[in-house]
């Protein structure tokens, strides 16, 4: 009998800044704390993230394919494919078919359709980015989008404020695209300025999950990206879609406490380091809650 002792090995499809915790810099710290090894195959290498008003860029979508040429050249595998930030629809077509060239039927595939924020697009992106994305959440197991990115995909007007049976029915409609579970995040909770959720459906089982968390008036970069590497991890290393849900919000709050009382660039995101033996640790609180 030969005994199955490799680490699982999960490959992160995401951009490198230099300077600020997001993308791979947020990525590869997170997943490599929950005991995983993480492969990149980066999209771009900036000189920082893009809300500092100038950065440097470097497009590597040419030098993707080559990457991935190699990789199956020595027959690599991995246990779970993790997309972020994709910077046209070629990296998408290209992303589309490394997953459906490498992956087993066991394997994971988890996508953060990054798009936009705040009702519209992110700048230097079209309506076929929209149509790209569309396409490549078809392929996914779990989708990690914002409440922007929501309304995008399914190709309806922004509603600021939706109820949970609205909100329900959104998750299951974009579901029937293809994914197993959509988690939405940033969901505002109505007359409660000082809370923001988290929804997710799981269509095995039918079932609806919601986190609640107390909303800190200050804004990090690559918080988004930090949540849903968390709910990767929680997710290979078995945890139910409640216990990630509130694993990966944790945490997120976690960070975001540690770094609010420091006289501190809070474009360099939240402080990871304070905050990352915390993953080793058992969930302490139980805050989600089943929607009927």
């Amino acid at each position: 009998m030969q005994i199955q002792n490799q680490s699982k090995r999960v490959v992160a499809v995401h951009d490198l800044s230099g300077v600020g915790r997001v993308s791979l810099m947020a990525v590869i710290p997170i997943l490599s704390s929950m005991g995983f090894q993480v492969c990149a195959l980066p999209t771009a290498v900036l000189s920082t993230h893009t809300q500092y008003q100038s950065f440097t860029f470097l497009d590597l979508t040419s030098e993707m394919q080559r990457i991935i040429d190699q990789w199956k050249k020595y027959d690599f595998r991995f246990d779970t494919f993790y997309t972020g930030y994709l910077g046209s629809p070629q990296q998408i077509r290209i992303v589309e078919h490394f997953i459906s060239d490498f992956r087993r039927e066991s394997d994971l595939v988890v996508v953060d359709p990054v798009l936009g924020d705040n009702g519209k697009l992110y700048k230097g992106f079209s309506d076929e980015m929209v149509v790209g994305m569309r396409q490549l959440i078809q392929k996914a197991d779990v989708i990690t989008p914002n409440m922007t990115e929501l309304f995008l995909l399914l190709g309806e007007s922004n509603t600021e404020h939706v109820t949970d049976g609205t909100l329900k029915q959104l998750l299951m409609k974009l579901s029937e695209m293809g994914p197993e579970i959509v988690i939405v995040t940033s969901v505002p909770v109505m007359d409660q300025p000082h809370m923001t959720s988290v929804y997710a459906y799981n269509r095995c089982g039918g079932r609806f999950w919601k986190v609640t968390c107390p909303y800190l008036p200050a804004h990090y970069p690559g918080t988004g990206d930090a949540f849903t590497s968390v709910i990767t991890g929680s997710l290979m290393q078995g945890d139910s879609l409640p216990i990630a849900l509130d694993r990966a919000s944790q945490f997120i709050l976690q960070g975001i406490r540690a770094t609010f009382g420091y006289e501190y660039n809070n474009m360099d995101g939240i402080m990871l380091e304070k905050v990352l033996h915390n993953l080793d640790l058992p969930n302490q609180i139980s805050s989600y809650e089943l929607l009927e």
